[in-house]
């Protein structure tokens, strides 16, 4: 997790914190599957790098207990395989996409998951 998130009321940001914020911290998945955790939120970048499909799941809240509304998790698709997304237990993805409940990610395309309620995922970008 980068420095700097999460913060509470009255912290003081400093230098350090305000400074890793400018990159993301890569956390790089090559296998088939893989399933987010708290260590994904904020300025992490999930780089997969599957040659075949991959499937990510979106945890639910009893395991992302660092979630907050409006928590974001970013994704970037690097192997040759397709990037589905699937719902943990009692979680629900929307996207905008073509299968708006089965969001899928191309290679070199990427996309965020934002939580917009309990166990609620909107995932957005260059999704299919």
């Amino acid at each position: 997790m980068a420095t700097g998130f999460p913060a509470a009321t009255g912290d003081v940001l400093t230098s350090g914190m305000f400074n890793g914020l400018v990159a993301f911290t890569l956390n790089t998945q090559s296998g088939g599957t893989y399933t987010v955790a708290n260590s994904d939120l904020y300025q992490v970048l999930v780089a997969t790098s599957a040659s075949g499909t991959k499937t990510v799941t979106i945890a639910p809240d009893s395991t992302l207990t660092s979630a907050a509304v409006g928590s974001a998790i970013t994704f970037l698709n690097t192997g040759a395989g397709l990037l589905t997304f699937a719902a943990g237990s009692g979680v629900t993805i929307a996207s905008a996409g073509a299968a708006p409940t089965a969001p899928t990610l191309a290679t070199a395309k990427s996309c965020v998951a934002v939580r917009t309620a309990a166990n609620t995922w909107y995932i957005l970008g260059a999704i299919a």
